[in-house]
């Protein structure tokens, strides 16, 4: 069975995380003696699925989705996957790309909040390769029937915009036994 490509996300300014004090881009910024990147690619790799990393500089979100899609055109689906959610789990990743075999555009929900990866089906394709600008890939969520997915994971809804949010992420990293 065709897995979906996990699209991780790294080509934001991160200017809200300099404003608020951070000293490196927050890709960069230590957790738990990682950075927030490396945080984010270990769920990605233990995920098993396929996965491509877009770090080249695009004007906005909608820019990288789409040049994330067309460098992956192949693959039968995609988990759009913001790279500033360090704590995201593989089985999150999982559940997501399992969701994809039977509904079109999956997204997260952790206590109510949407979260991240959401899932994109085939058929999305021709709408996420349009996107252009700083606006992500929400008209295309709204124009499929999107199905919300109840994941028990504070990961897919913990992203890491400013020093507040990487202190918060910094207590709930969890701790090797």
């Amino acid at each position: 069975m065709q897995q979906p490509t996990i699209l991780v996300l790294a080509s934001g300014r991160g200017e809200r995380f300099t404003a608020s004090g951070g000293s490196v881009h927050k890709l960069q910024a230590l957790l738990a003696g990682k950075t927030v990147l490396e945080h984010t690619l270990d769920a990605v790799r233990a995920s098993g699925l396929p996965w491509h990393l877009e770090d080249a500089g695009h004007p906005g979100m909608g820019d990288s989705i789409a040049a994330a899609v067309r460098a992956t055109q192949d693959a039968t689906g995609w988990l759009i996957l913001p790279a500033d959610l360090p704590l995201i789990q593989a089985a999150t990743l999982l559940q997501v790309a399992a969701a994809l075999q039977t509904h079109d555009v999956v997204v997260p929900v952790y206590q109510g909040s949407r979260g991240h990866p959401v899932g994109f089906g085939a058929a999305c394709g021709p709408a996420l390769l349009a996107l252009k600008g700083n606006q992500g890939a929400a008209p295309v969520v709204r124009a499929h029937a999107a199905i919300e997915l109840i994941v028990d994971d504070i990961g897919c809804v913990t992203d890491i915009d400013t020093l507040e949010d990487l202190a918060r992420a910094q207590v709930l990293v969890p701790r090797p036994h």
